[in-house]
Order: structure tokens, then C-alpha cells, then sequence
């Protein structure tokens, strides 16, 4: 783990402007000889619970004073910007976790948007891999290794970065109450499933629950992955680099740092992404705000309109080791399954998701993750609601249909999650 070192957002901006304009001074050869990665590590450190209600960036309330510390760390560590000589790169879209993870504290989602693609012909989808697919890194260590689209891709999505907020409690549901979600009698045609995914970090079928496709199942394969993808950064989880665009020569120009370059502690057999992990795993959710007599009068509209039917009010943690994860009730109004949403599909088959199918995204702290939807086209609630589509076409409808008050009545419920 390293030593905490990034000051704002506008500084990880500022990083990934510089990187994409050409690092004149980086080395890149084909056959370079690669050295270790220069990540230095950290110490646990001695976090202050907080008195009262915890708030957006919070740790979750009831941990250990040893778990708060691992709180803290992986705070640091979600913070920290990546260096070239840590192995950032050599293409990647940003410099730390919380360049694209900060809306209404440390761990929210962001506005900034991510490009998938792929190519789609005869009903069936290629993520044209071989190109550097299905995710567009937009930044290089050097200019030389920036990607682009590929001419073949002819499908061409945007995604943005989710709120992780009670990330920790959501990890905690048991798979099997997820699957009984599937069980529920289908109401305006609405049949959800889960979506089976292979754990990297345990090798087991799990119900993914993370990730717009639900394509990842716990908090230490989607550290793993965000890590590789998103930063570059290479671990024992994910140990091969992305070429820019699949280019095998580019990559071993540009790849300098011998892989995995998050390196394991070899006295507690934990990286940085394990920090990454522990501090979205202690993550307080969201906090809800206080109903208000319009508030409550729209949560009554929130069921009549079957809203709840794929967006779960309530889910329950199963029995866990750690007190504050165990049993607890997670208000995060979604059922985890995956749905098919017809035209607001992204296009994209991702694990087990089709082009038009998508994870029910939780509505918990709802207010502070503004624009809305996967790609952020709904500047507003209602506008995210009025794009729904698909198994959630009636719902919509069925709003269309409300007076004026009842509309802002649902509206204020949902800002109060």
C-alpha cells in the first residue's frame, strides 16, 4: 500500500492531461528491461469513529478499532495517485480510485463516463477483444500508446462511475436471497435473474451484485479489476496488462514495470487492491434524510406504481464475522438482478448480461449522484425515470400518469433514500 498523496480531483485531472499530451521523458523500447514497481506501502492507521449518524464517506458505525484502521488505510489507498513508476499504464482512463469515485464524499460515483465497445452483427455481440475491447482506455503514459475506436466497432456505449457507498453491505447479502428475488410473482412483465458470474478472487459461481452488468460478485474482484482497467495496474488477481488496442509491440514498448506491479506483502500476504477492498467494504451507506409529509405520501406512490419491484425496498445481510456487517438491514431499494430494459439497454454483453439487460441500480443516496442512468443522458430524477423502458415501461407509464403534486411527491421521496 502506499503513502496518501492526492490532494483534489482537479489534480488527478491535471495527472491525466499530462500523460495523454506525450511524457517526453518516459522510456519505451521493445525488449525494455522492466524493474519493480515503486509502490511504497503504509501503516495501518487509528481512525476516530465518528459521534452520530454516519454521513456520505463515512465508516460504517459499530466496527473494531483495528477494522477502522483498515478503514483508514484503504482510504489512503483509494486516494493515492498512481505513478508511472508504480505502474500506471500504459493505457488506463484514470490516476485513482477517487478521481471517478467522489460525488458527496470519498467512494460516491461521478459524472465522468467511460467508453465501451464492440461490434454486434447477426444477433450476436464480439467485444473484439483482439482490439483492445470492450473498454476504451482514453489516457497512455505516452501519446504514442493512446487507443481509439476501432473502425469494426459498431456499437458504442457510455458508462458512468457508480456510488459505492455501503458497498460493504451489499457484499454481504447472501447469494441465495438475491436468487430468491427471481421467485417473486411477475407483475407488468417484470422477471429479473441473477447473474452467475465466476469470483476471480475465490474461483466460485457467485451472484455478481457490483458493476452496471452485475458483473462482479465481491469487493476484492471488482478492486482487482478497476485496478487493471481503469488504472493500469496489474496484481495477483489480474496479472496480465491491457495493449493499447491489442498491440502486442506497443505494450512491450510501454510496459516498463514488471507484473504483477501491485506487489503482495509478503508478511500479510495483502496488496493494495486488498486496501482498496477493506475500504468499500466499510463503507457507510448512504444516510436517508428524514421523510417529510411529501416524502412519505410519495413512498405510498413509490408501491402503487410498482416501482418496487425491481427496486427492492429492503434486503438483509447474512450471518458475518464482522458484528457491523451481520444481519443488518441494507435499505438500498434494489433487487440486484439483472433486467431487461429495452431501449435504454447499453448495447453491451458483459458476463452473464445481454446488450439490453442491466443491474437494478440502488436508489440509496440518490440525491448526491447526479446525472442519472448508466450513461448519464437524465440530468434529472424524472427524466431518468421517463427514459425507462422495457420491463420497466409500465412503471413509467404509470408515473406519466400522475397529477403534478403526486410526481413531486415521489420526487421527494426518492431525494430523502
Amino acid at each position: 500500500m502506499k503513502t496518501k498523496t492526492f490532494t483534489s480531483t482537479a489534480a488527478a485531472a491535471f495527472c491525466v492531461l499530462a500523460f495523454a499530451a506525450g511524457n517526453a521523458d518516459a522510456q519505451g523500447t521493445v525488449g525494455v528491461t522492466k524493474v519493480h514497481s515503486s509502490r511504497p506501502r503504509a501503516s495501518l492507521r487509528t481512525v476516530t469513529p465518528q459521534s452520530g449518524a454516519p454521513q456520505f464517506g463515512d465508516a460504517l458505525p459499530g466496527l473494531t478499532s483495528e477494522q477502522l484502521a483498515y478503514f483508514g488505510a484503504g482510504m489512503d489507498e483509494f486516494e493515492n495517485v498512481e505513478t508511472v513508476a508504480g505502474g500506471l499504464g500504459p493505457v488506463f482512463n484514470n490516476v485513482s480510485c477517487v478521481a471517478c469515485h467522489n460525488a458527496g464524499g470519498t467512494g460516491g460515483g461521478s459524472a465522468i463516463l467511460v467508453t465501451r465497445f464492440g461490434q454486434a452483427a447477426n444477433g450476436v455481440f464480439d467485444p473484439l477483444t483482439a482490439l483492445g475491447g470492450s473498454l476504451l482506455q482514453d489516457n497512455a503514459i505516452n501519446a504514442a500508446a493512446l487507443e481509439t475506436v476501432p473502425a469494426q466497432a459498431n456499437v458504442i456505449a457510455h458508462r458512468q462511475s457508480t456510488p459505492l457507498f455501503g458497498a460493504g453491505l451489499i457484499e454481504a447479502i447472501a447469494d441465495a436471497d438475491i436468487q430468491r428475488n427471481v421467485l417473486k410473482v411477475p407483475l407488468d412483465g417484470i422477471k429479473g435473474r441473477a447473474a452467475m458470474v465466476t469470483d476471480v478472487a475465490t474461483g466460485q459461481q457467485r451472484v455478481g451484485r457490483f458493476g452496471w452488468k452485475a458483473q462482479q460478485a465481491t469487493l476484492l474482484s471488482f478492486a482487482g479489476d478497476a485496478y487493471l482497467n481503469e488504472m493500469g495496474i496489474t496484481s495477483r488477481l489480474f496479472p496480465l496488462e491491457n495493449a493499447p488496442n491489442g498491440d502486442a509491440a506497443k505494450l512491450a514498448a510501454w510496459d516498463t514495470v514488471l507484473d504483477p506491479e501491485d506487489e503482495v506483502d509478503p508478511a500479510t500476504g495483502r496488496g493494495d487492491i486488498d486496501a482498496a477492498a477493506d475500504f468499500m467494504r466499510f463503507l457507510a451507506p448512504p444516510p436517508p434524510l428524514p421523510l417529510t409529509a411529501s416524502a412519505s405520501a410519495g413512498k405510498t406512490i413509490f408501491q402503487q406504481i410498482n416501482c418496487a419491484a425491481c427496486h427492492t425496498p429492503m434486503m438483509t445481510t447474512a450471518p458475518n464475522s464482522i458484528s457491523a456487517l451481520n444481519r443488518k438491514p441494507v435499505a438500498l431499494y434494489s433487487d440486484l438482478l439483472l433486467h431487461d430494459m429495452g431501449a435504454l439497454g447499453d448495447g453491451i454483453t458483459q458476463g452473464p448480461a445481454g446488450p439490453t439487460e442491466m443491474r437494478t441500480p440502488p436508489l440509496w443516496g440518490l440525491r448526491a449522484s447526479a446525472p442519472y442512468l448508466h450513461d448519464g443522458r437524465a440530468p434529472t430524477i424524472e427524466a431518468a425515470i421517463m427514459a425507462h423502458d422495457g420491463e420497466a415501461k409500465t412503471s413509467r407509464d404509470r408515473y406519466s400518469r400522475l397529477s403534478k403534486t403526486q410526481r413531486q411527491q415521489l420526487l421527494d421521496f426518492l431525494k430523502s433514500i
